[in-house]
């Protein structure tokens, strides 16, 4: 999975500098105004929150990563009030908001995944280009992803890696761990790499690491991504006020699925009411407007200034005045992992 947050300067733990993906096109989309108040759910290296800032608008800044939090202060400072950052998760964006007292936002962007920084920082065990703990965890609570691979059943742990991962060998590699560990649990990143590339090796002409999908696939378990980023969802068009704007950028075919379902779903892409059978209940009225051209991508010049842009996907919508509907069941069955069942691998 690509990633894409951060701003062309020096991040919060360490000297890499980041590029916001879709940087104009996010501006675009939330339409900002001068005196406007939104929500990047976000924050990573405040790529999208100073942009926001330079028009004039207020931002209220969440980040999981109590790193990014600390990274953020100086810009904070500069804001001259404009920018109250909050240490917390998206799809809580609802809570904080409304603790700061602020209700009826005029724009959410959500830029989902891990944020570049972090996978440049090596201590956190997002990249397999370093030797590190075999972490993974945004906001440094709960169990890590050497603890999946050291706890989980075999079943549950092909499963994860094919569903989260779309890796095909996942029966095979997850076959490995549980046989290894024993005697030699998978605690480091470079020790689950070079297992993987033993077990599953590219094919060839493959560009990417054999065991990119597996890293991507315990990743999103370790921090539950796909249940967030529904949950944002919700919470976003509880937050919104009418004419607000909420913006998502998704980097993976599974965080982009939940999207587009919402927003197919709010928006009223459904039978018709006339096409009902007798005694359905008609559709509740939509909460937002979805225009057509959709989803955005980078242009070739920022695929090529920046490769993180190359997977990224942007979708928007403009909220309308229906009441907010709360959380979807048909749409959380997306978040979840299936029911296990025999693969190839």
């Amino acid at each position: 999975m690509m990633v894409g947050r951060g701003e062309g300067q020096p991040a919060a733990g360490g000297p890499a500098h980041h590029i916001p993906v879709l940087l104009e096109e996010i501006v675009s989309a939330l339409c900002v105004k001068e005196g406007g108040v939104y929500l990047d759910g976000t924050f990573g290296a405040g790529g999208y929150t100073s942009a926001i800032l330079a028009r004039g608008a207020e931002v209220i800044a969440l980040d999981r990563d109590p790193e990014a939090i600390a990274g953020g202060q100086s810009l904070a400072a500069a804001s001259g009030g404009r920018l109250r950052l909050v240490e917390g998760r998206f799809g809580e964006l609802d809570a904080a908001a409304l603790s700061l007292g602020v209700q009826g936002l005029d724009g959410i962007v959500l830029d989902i995944g891990v944020s570049s920084m972090q996978i440049d920082e090596a201590a956190r065990g997002f990249s397999l280009r370093h030797d590190a703990p075999l972490d993974m965890r945004m906001e440094k609570k709960g169990r890590t992803a050497a603890d999946i691979l050291l706890e989980d059943d075999e079943e549950t742990i092909a499963n994860i890696l094919f569903h989260y991962g779309e890796e095909r060998a996942s029966r095979r590699i997850a076959r490995a761990i549980v046989a290894d560990r024993p005697t030699a649990p998978y605690v480091s990143t470079l020790q689950l790499a070079e297992m993987i590339a033993r077990v599953a090796p590219a094919k060839p002409g493959e560009l990417t690491h054999p065991a990119t999908r597996s890293f991507q696939a315990l990743r999103i378990a370790v921090n539950d991504e796909l249940g967030e980023l529904a949950r944002g969802l919700f919470a976003a068009e509880a937050m919104l006020a009418a004419q607000g704007r909420l913006v998502v950028v998704t980097f993976h075919s599974l965080e982009d699925r939940i999207v587009k379902q919402f927003f197919a779903r709010r928006s009223g892409r459904g039978r018709a009411a006339s096409r009902l059978l007798p005694g359905e209940p008609a559709p509740e009225a939509p909460t937002f407007v979805v225009t057509a051209g959709q989803p955005i991508v980078a242009g070739e010049p920022e695929r090529f200034e920046n490769p993180r842009s190359r997977s990224a996907k942007l979708r928007f919508g403009e909220r309308t005045g229906a009441p907010a509907r709360g959380p979807d069941v048909e749409l959380l069955k997306l978040t979840r992992l299936p029911p296990s069942r025999r693969r190839r691998g």
